[in-house]
């Protein structure tokens, strides 16, 4: 143990950001074990101590001064001590170095493997409180594996200086979206849990929370809380309708997340792989909201029912296909934005009801 050691421990830190103090605890804990491990009946009188200032490694037994020694491997007698401390009393302590050339192989095989398991344990926890810092937020990947059997992707996620691996299940992937090696995507960090294997990050590419951020990238309105997302309703893949709101009344919300030209609803539709985004205005009043929340029917009225959670809606009988949507789409979207539950009816059949 000397000056060499020391600097590889600062070298440690500024390659890897490990501090020294994190290092040499562990490496201190790690001697101490090996030491009262070579000397187990002085194990509760072992001592370690490290010293960057002066780039020194101690070891020692430090054995109490005793008028009748009990037990020679923690005490020593008043005429043992004498002989290196001449005014030694009973109580006082007297410490033993302990031979660094004999111990020195079993210190530097404890050392190597302290510092290999302490860069390892360092390393997950930048990664982990890095990557804590970013949930619910996007981060850029890079595809670098896909599993062909079961559809999940492994993806190269970069965070500041941080850099891991986290698997996007099939699950978690926009059932229409073609991937491949090499692929960059945005994804959306839903969870970071620490493992017995270091940090797991849970992504997703179909989460509402990834159209809330795009949202937010693109319109400097929304990120600044002029504009502000109400409400999101998701089948990733296929059609997302999303209920925006203005805090300034000069401000128009569905123009300014829509963009000049459709420029910047048509950035997040290619990020999501041509995803259909309906945007519509967020209103107080429910049969306002629900109708809108029909987008792109039209409709004729909304009845919202005495239990406050569903509603009858009718519209035009060329309508009533458009506002069901293929597959229930539409009015299922429209269920979840509002949080009521929708019953549509043609206007033909109303009348007649």
């Amino acid at each position: 143990m000397n000056a060499e050691f020391f600097l590889a421990i600062a070298d440690i830190e500024r390659e890897k950001g490990i501090p020294q103090t994190y290092m040499l605890g562990k490496i201190e804990q790690a001697l101490l074990a090996a030491l009262k491990k070579d000397y187990p009946a002085s194990a509760e009188c072992a001592h370690v101590e490290l010293d960057p200032l002066e780039k020194t490694v101690s070891m020692y037994l430090e054995k109490t001064v005793v008028e009748a020694v009990e037990n020679a491997n923690t005490q020593y007698s008043v005429e043992e001590a004498r002989e290196t401390l001449p005014d030694a009393q009973p109580g006082d302590t007297i410490k033993e170095p302990v031979d660094t050339l004999r111990f020195g192989r079993i210190a530097a095989q404890a050392a190597k493997q302290v510092i290999i398991q302490g860069i390892r344990e360092a390393e997950r926890n930048l990664v982990y409180d890095e990557f804590t810092s970013k949930e619910h937020e996007i981060l850029t990947g890079i595809v670098t594996r896909v599993d062909q059997r079961t559809g999940s992707v492994t993806i190269q996620i970069t965070s500041n200086a941080e850099q891991t691996e986290a698997v996007l299940p099939s699950g978690e992937r926009i059932p229409s979206e073609r991937l491949v090696d090499g692929s960059r995507i945005k994804v959306y960090v839903v969870e970071v849990r620490k493992t017995t294997h270091g940090p797991q990050i849970l992504i997703s590419r179909t989460h509402p929370g990834l159209v809330k951020r795009l949202f937010e990238l693109e319109v400097p309105e929304i990120f600044e809380g002029i504009v502000e997302i109400r409400s999101i309703a998701r089948e990733a893949g296929n059609r997302t309708k999303i209920a925006v709101e203005s805090n300034d009344p000069d401000v128009e919300p569905v123009g300014a997340c829509v963009g000049p030209k459709g420029g910047r609803v048509n950035e997040i539709v290619d990020q999501l792989g041509g995803e259909k985004i309906d945007i519509i205005k967020y209103s107080d009043d429910p049969q306002e909201y629900i109708a809108a929340a029909l987008s792109p029917s039209e409709v004729v009225s909304v009845t919202v029912l005495e239990d406050g959670k569903s509603c009858r809606v009718v519209v035009p009988d060329n309508q009533l296909s458009l506002a069901i949507g293929k597959e229930g789409q539409n009015v299922r979207l429209a269920a979840r934005l509002t949080g009521f539950k929708i019953d549509i009816k043609a206007e033909s059949n109303a009348q007649g009801s």
